[in-house]
C-alpha cells in the first residue's frame, strides 16, 4: 500500500516490529475493532552496504544501518515525517524469549528491559537486537506505550512431560527448559481454527518447527531450549546428538563459537545442499544436484517423523495446518510430507494443494489438512491493543 493512502490525523494506530537478525518488518494498524491494516514495510540487509527501507508497494530504498539501532533510528525519522508521532498510540514488539517469567505480552519497562538481558545468553540470535530495538524507540518516542509480546509464551504452560529436559535436574531451576517459539504464528492459527480436536501445527519459514494442540492446550512443540532445535531449517540443524560436540572439540578443535555458528547458520538446507537455505532454489536445483534433492528429502522426511510423533502423544489427529514461507507456497514440500500418511487418515487433493487452496484434503481425508497464511503482526496489534485498554482504563 502507498504510504499516501495513511491518514496521519488518527490518534489511533499501533505500530508493530518483527524484528529478525538482519531484517525489520513493521507495520500500522488500525486501533479498532476490525484491526485494518493500513500499511506494512520492511527494513532489509541490516548491516550490510545494500541496507534498505521498503514500505508498501514502493521501491526499496537504500539506507545507512550497520545495525539495529541504525535501523530503528531510520524507521523513527520515517514514521515522524510520514505518519507523526500522534498519530501512535502504541507500539509492540515481537520478543522471541520470554524465559520462565513472562506467559502473557507487557508493557515494556525497565525492570522487563534488564530480565531480558539476563536471559540474552538463552537466545544470544535475537535478544540482543530486539533489545536494542525497544530502547531505540524509547529514547526517539519516551513517553510511547511500547509491549513485548512474547514466542514463547503460547508454549509457557506445557505438560511437564514435554517441558523437562533430560539434563541433571539442578538446571531446571536455572531455567533450563522447552520453551518453544513461533508463539504468535501458532496463536493466530489458533484464532482461525479454534480450540476443539487434536490439531498439529507446522509453521515452515526460514525458522521451522511445529505444535501439537489438544482442544485449545499446548501439548509439544519441536524447538524446544532454543529456536536451533527440532528438524532442519533454512541454515539451522535441528536437533543432533550430544556427542557431536564432544567429537568436534577433539577432531577439529572447533570452539563453542564456532560451532554455534555452524548449528546456526551453516547447517540445515544450506549445509547438505551447500549452495542454498531457499528452498525455491533446492526444489529448481534438485533434478540436476544431487546435494540439493538431499537437502529437500530430508526436510520432508523429518517433518514427516514429527507429525507421526505429535500424532502419538495428540491419540490421533483431526487437523494439520500449514504455515509460514514454505508452509504456505510450496505444494511439493507439503505433498511429500503427506505422502504415506495415508494409515493417519491424511489424504491430499491434488488439485487444492497445487492451488495454494485454505483446505487442501480431499474429501474422504479423515484429517482436515489446511494451508493457511499466517498473521503475527496482527496478533502482536491484538496484544498491544489488551494492554493499551488496560492502561487507558487505569487512567481514569
Amino acid at each position: 500500500m502507498n504510504t499516501s493512502s495513511v491518514t496521519v490525523a488518527s490518534p489511533h494506530l499501533i505500530l508493530t516490529i518483527n524484528g529478525g537478525s538482519s531484517t525489520i518488518k513493521f507495520a500500522l494498524f488500525e486501533f479498532a475493532q476490525s484491526f485494518h491494516r493500513v500499511m506494512d514495510g520492511r527494513i532489509d540487509r541490516i548491516g550490510l552496504s545494500d541496507a534498505n527501507l521498503k514500505v508498501g508497494d514502493q521501491a526499496p530504498q537504500v539506507i545507512a544501518a550497520p545495525n539495529h539501532t541504525a535501523a530503528a533510528n531510520v524507521l523513527t525519522e520515517w514514521l515522524e515525517k510520514h505518519i507523526g508521532r500522534s498519530a501512535i498510540a502504541a507500539v509492540g514488539h515481537r520478543v522471541v524469549h520470554g524465559g520462565p517469567k513472562y506467559s502473557a505480552p507487557e508493557r515494556i519497562t525497565q525492570t522487563m528491559v534488564e530480565y531480558l538481558r539476563t536471559l540474552s545468553p538463552f537466545d544470544p540470535e535475537h535478544l540482543p537486537e530486539e533489545i536494542e530495538l525497544a530502547e531505540a524507540m524509547f529514547r526517539r518516542f519516551p513517553d510511547l506505550l511500547q509491549v513485548a509480546c512474547f514466542d514463547t509464551a503460547f508454549h509457557h504452560d506445557l505438560p511437564r512431560v514435554s517441558q523437562l529436559l533430560p539434563i541433571p535436574r539442578r538446571f531446571a531451576a536455572r531455567g533450563v527448559r522447552r520453551y518453544g517459539f513461533h508463539g504468535l504464528s501458532y496463536a493466530y492459527l489458533m484464532e482461525i481454527l479454534g480450540p476443539n480436536g487434536r490439531v498439529i501445527l507446522a509453521h515452515l519459514g526460514n525458522g521451522a518447527s511445529m505444535a501439537a494442540v489438544h482442544d485449545g492446550h499446548p501439548v509439544d512443540t519441536s524447538m524446544a531450549f532454543t529456536p536451533t532445535a527440532g528438524f532442519p531449517m533454512s541454515t539451522r540443524s535441528g536437533d543432533l546428538d550430544p556427542g557431536l560436540v564432544w567429537y568436534l572439540l577433539r577432531t577439529e578443535h572447533v570452539t563453542p563459537q564456532q560451532f554455534h555458528k555452524m548449528v546456526n547458520h551453516e547447517s540445515g538446507l544450506l549445509g547438505i545442499s551447500e549452495t542454498s537455505s531457499d528452498m525455491r532454489d533446492l526444489l529448481a536445483r534438485e533434478p540436476d544436484d544431487e546435494r540439493a534433492a538431499d537437502a529437500v528429502a530430508i526436510f520432508c522426511y523429518q517433518i514427516k517423523k514429527w507429525i507421526g510423533a505429535f500424532a502419538a502423544a495428540l491419540g490421533g489427529l483431526d487437523t494439520l495446518v500449514f504455515a509460514g514461507g514454505i508452509g504456505e507456497n510450496a505444494p511439493v514440500v507439503r505433498a511429500r510430507v503427506c505422502d504415506g500418511l495415508d494409515f493417519l487418515g491424511i489424504e491430499l487433493d491434488q488439485k487444492r494443494n497445487a492451488a495454494n487452496s485454505d483446505v487442501i484434503s480431499a474429501a474422504a481425508s479423515r484429517v482436515t489438512i489446511r494451508a493457511i497464511r499466517t498473521d503475527e503482526e496482527l496478533m502482536i496489534a491484538k496484544a498491544v491493543s489488551r494492554v493499551l485498554k488496560e492502561a487507558l482504563h487505569e487512567q481514569k
